[in-house]
């Protein structure tokens, strides 16, 4: 347990970055969720409203990554692959598949 002072803020400083670190990622795991999920939609039932939805639900994850990576929460290169992630998702959903 704490003995001084300054390891009694560190205990309280550390909680605090957990909370918000915690916040982060829950709101990036629900957003990169619904953008998984407009394009999973899409692909059933491709037209423009949908596909605007799949491109809306991107940039907000993508924003929402870059804002944790710049706080911390996020190590920088888990970002690039979260993003890698749903690029590859949103243009597998978008695009036609290319014939061989």
């Amino acid at each position: 347990m704490a003995n001084n002072k300054s390891s009694k803020k560190r205990i309280e400083i550390a909680e605090r970055n957990r909370l918000r670190n915690r916040s982060y990622k829950s709101a990036l795991r629900t957003l990169m969720k619904r953008c998984f999920t407009a394009c999973s939609s899409y692909g059933q039932q491709p037209d423009d409203a949908a596909k605007q939805v799949v491109q809306t639900s991107m940039s907000a994850a993508f924003s929402k990554i870059d804002k944790a990576v710049k706080v911390g929460a996020m190590h920088r290169n888990t970002g690039a692959h979260q993003k890698a992630r749903l690029s590859a998702a949103v243009k597998q959903a978008t695009e036609p598949a290319a014939t061989a």
